[in-house]
């Protein structure tokens, strides 16, 4: 009997090359997709393990997950360090991924995801406007502006096509000036005015589509400065303990989550829910079931409507196969025999 096996190459795939790889266009449809396919329960997807490195103010999370009916799966390994920038010079979230061949259990391709996780948590956030928006919104508030701001903007511009004025906020006035520079610069032709504003309450007023990307541990949005009709997505709360939200929007407001689990245990909700200022009747809808049909969005243009996302590793794996087809198609990566 024979013990010769066949070789297994796996694509090696770089964060340039998958930076060439991806248009936001086709990464809001994976997302789409991947909360389509939770909604309908066709996924495998495990809650988030978290390792947690205080005395370095880091965690790490692997997130495994496998879209049935589309035959794709992946492991991502992803972590947050606030303090890299500072102390090091490196980014705050890096990650990478194994896509594996269900078939096989073979991995297909081993690549940096950390412009995979900046895309699919930028197309959360306009795959949740879609449903859970006023249509046509015309002012845009971006409180944090990091790394994600950049992607949050690329989704909600690709979904949408123009704002009349976008207005950013950071807790450095340098960083929102800067970031403010770049957006013109990039969108002069699809956004009226730009505006770097001072305090996150001038980020709020008036706006139609509010996104929060910070790492705060405190309430920076009041339940006051909101007014009726606003959309926000909450995308910043992704462990325990970090919290944007006055708890008193989220309980005037019609309440989407990604995933139960993962939202309670370290999504925006799970401050709230630990103080008892929210139940879990509280969260009126899961965004996959409303995206597959099964509860409704957006009930009428006086909602408040938010959206707290945690970041679904399907969303990863949907989106490393389209960085995965294309690299084929392209040429692009190099093939490496890692496992024997």
């Amino acid at each position: 009997m024979s013990t010769q096996h066949a070789s297994v190459k796996t694509l090696l795939l770089t964060g340039k090359q998958v930076k060439k790889l991806l248009e936001m266009k086709d990464v809001l449809g994976a997302v789409e997709n991947a909360f389509r396919h939770k909604g309908l329960g066709k996924v495998q997807m495990p809650a988030k393990v978290y390792l947690f490195y205080e005395k370095f103010n880091g965690d790490l999370r692997t997130m495994p997950s496998y879209v049935e009916d589309m035959d794709v799966s992946a492991v991502k390994i992803v972590n947050v360090h606030p303090d890299n920038a500072k102390n090091f010079g490196m980014r705050t979230v890096m990650a990478v991924l194994v896509l594996v061949n269900p078939h096989t259990g073979a991995p297909l391709a081993f690549m940096d995801a950390t412009h995979i996780t900046d895309m699919r948590t930028g197309a959360a956030s306009g795959i949740a406007s879609k449903y859970l928006a006023r249509p046509n919104p015309k002012i845009l508030g971006i409180i944090g502006a990091g790394n994600q701001a950049r992607t949050q903007m690329l989704a909600l511009i690709t979904q949408y096509g123009h704002f009349d004025e976008v207005r950013v906020n950071d807790l450095y006035p340098e960083k929102s000036k800067a970031l403010v520079r770049e957006f013109r610069r990039k969108y002069k032709e699809q956004v009226g005015k730009f505006k770097a504003v001072n305090n996150p309450r001038d980020c709020v007023v008036d706006s139609d589509i509010v996104v929060t990307a910070t790492a705060s541990r405190t309430p920076i949005v009041m339940d006051e400065w909101v007014k009726a009709g606003t959309h926000i997505n909450c995308i910043g709360a992704d462990a325990p303990g970090k919290q944007e939200m006055d708890p008193k929007i989220l309980k005037r407001a019609r309440l989407v989550i990604d995933d139960w689990e993962q939202a309670s245990h370290s999504g925006e909700i799970n401050v709230p829910l630990a103080k008892d200022e929210l139940t879990r009747d509280d969260v009126n809808a899961e965004i996959g079931h409303i995206v597959a049909g099964l509860k409704p969005g957006r009930e009428n243009d006086e909602q408040i409507t938010v959206f707290c996302s945690t970041g679904l590793a399907i969303q990863d794996a949907l989106t490393a196969k389209i960085a995965y087809d294309t690299a084929i198609s392209q040429k692009i990566g190099r093939y490496m025999q890692i496992v024997l």
